[in-house]
């Protein structure tokens, strides 16, 4: 029985003691590094407003045992094409990148590309593509572990002059992204020019282009409103947009232990589709804001104008009908599909830019103010709030025959004074002196007249005790005129 209970005992402890074991230890070790690749700058709101802090929210809810370094620009060479398959060979741990960028190689999530199919927000299209991917598209990136989809902001016309019908654009010569939207600038009777977006301003500086068919993102960072001054948009549907994808290579999340898989897994999805699609809507509205109010022309197009431009792009949707179908895939049901999820994320509020906190206003405690003869100063308090802080102190006003140069109210002595102070010698040279009475005297006696006798002589002033202070008596008047009083200098 004893060694029985020694050993449930012991038993008992190691099982108790274990939780603690396994937190110094994982304590004790490193946190699992992995390399996120993109292309965009490290000032892009790609950047800034989404990969780093969807980065540093994974490293917050692992408690630091995942740590996230984010190379943009390439830093990690290669070309924004070979991004894919970094993630796929391990040349990198996580990519943001664009599968159009290889033409051909994913058909089915083209289906988001087709003209006048995404909506003009990318929040919803971004939504309905993580959903469709659930749907369509896990053999297609069955290479990688995908985390999120997303589409970027809608695609807009930016030319030297307003494009306002079909007949503006023809025989432009015009940048495009996607393989599509040049297939779209083709029925439509333009130029398509695909080049890397980082030879735009060369190239719209020497006019070898006539302008582009971009999303608003491109243009603060290659200046394209300092030469394109008219910016065409298409109510309600894009013209064109281009899909992107946060993937994973696959052995790096498989090496994760089961609690750290579920941290990654919480932040994919829906909820990083939507940190993107909202990235992309807020980038897209600043930048829009900013163009109008430099005086660029910004034309919308309504629904009914925009009926002429989808119907004369429908040459488009129906040759990649046809290459889905030599594909064996159906290309009718994946766009009736991207229209039911399109529809069903309509009703999604429009982001909002987060507000910045009201300054807060800090109490600030006055310097004590130094102390003269006869001058008593009260500082107001300094915690009450700014709107509450009261006068200075409560001030006796000088008397109705006060010197022309008391341009300052005397402040209040500590202590109720039912009275106002008598008036100075120097105000009034020609009263003789008098004796003043006892300060805790109710109402001061009378001074007698000069000429009329004097039924009682005045008391002398008997010294008293008082938690007040003492008024001095007034002493007689001096050869040289008394300081004026000082001002006191306490804002309010």
């Amino acid at each position: 029985m004893r060694v029985a209970r020694r050993s449930f005992v012991a038993s008992t402890l190691v099982s108790l003691a274990a939780p603690a074991v396994i937190r110094l230890a994982r304590a004790d070790t490193a946190p699992i590094a992995f390399k996120l690749h993109h292309a965009f700058s490290a000032v892009s709101s790609v950047h800034e407003k989404f990969l780093a802090p969807w980065a540093r929210k994974v490293e917050a809810e692992a408690n630091g045992r995942i740590h996230i370094d984010i190379f943009p620009s390439m830093e990690l060479g290669g070309a924004p094409a070979q991004l894919f398959d970094h993630a796929r060979d391990g040349d990198a741990d996580i990519v943001w990148t664009a599968p159009g960028l290889t033409p051909g190689r994913f058909p089915k999530i083209e289906t988001f590309e087709l003209p006048f199919l995404p909506s003009r927000r990318a929040l919803v299209s971004s939504r309905a593509l993580q959903d469709f991917a659930a749907i369509y598209l896990n053999d297609e990136f069955d290479e990688v572990r995908p985390l999120c989809f997303s589409c970027s902001d809608r695609g807009v016309i930016h030319g030297y002059t307003p494009v306002r019908s079909i007949e503006d654009i023809k025989e432009l010569k015009l940048h495009v992204q996607t393989r599509l939207a040049g297939e779209a600038m083709r029925e439509l009777g333009a130029h398509p020019v695909p080049m890397p977006s980082e030879e735009l301003p060369t190239a719209l500086t020497e006019r070898v282009i006539d302008g582009c068919v971009d999303p608003w993102h491109m243009v603060p960072p290659f200046r394209l409103n300092d030469l394109l001054k008219a910016h065409t948009e298409f109510s309600d549907l894009s013209l064109s947009s281009r899909t992107y994808v946060l993937a994973m290579n696959k052995p790096a999340y498989e090496r994760l232990p089961r609690d750290l898989k579920t941290v990654l897994d919480n932040n994919s999805n829906e909820l990083a589709a939507g940190m993107a699609g909202t990235m992309w809507d807020l980038q897209a509205r600043a930048v829009a804001d900013n163009v109008a109010e430099s005086g660029d022309v910004i034309v919308t197009l309504l629904p009914e104008a925009v009926a002429h431009w989808r119907k004369a792009t429908e040459p488009v949707v129906t040759a990649w009908l046809k290459d889905m179908k030599e594909a064996k895939l159906d290309g009718g049901k994946m766009i009736a599909s991207a229209h039911t999820l399109l529809a069903k994320y309509a009703i999604l509020p429009e982001p909002q830019p987060p507000q910045a906190p009201p300054p807060q206003q800090e109490a600030v405690t006055e310097p004590q103010q130094p102390r003269s003869a006869g001058v008593t100063t009260t500082i107001p308090n300094a915690a009450a709030p700014p709107a509450q802080v009261a006068a200075p102190a409560p001030v006796v006003k000088p008397a109705p025959a006060a010197a022309p140069h008391m341009a300052t109210q005397t402040p209040a002595l500590p202590g109720p004074i039912a009275k106002p102070a008598p008036p100075t010698p120097a105000a009034l040279p020609a009263i003789k002196p008098i004796h003043a009475p006892p300060a805790h005297a109710a109402t001061p006696a009378p001074p007698p007249a000069p000429t009329a006798p004097v039924a009682q002589p005045v008391p002398q002033p008997v010294p008293t005790v008082s938690a007040t202070p003492i008024v001095k008596p007034v002493s007689p008047p001096a050869p040289a005129p008394a300081p004026p009083p000082k001002t006191l200098n306490i804002p309010l």
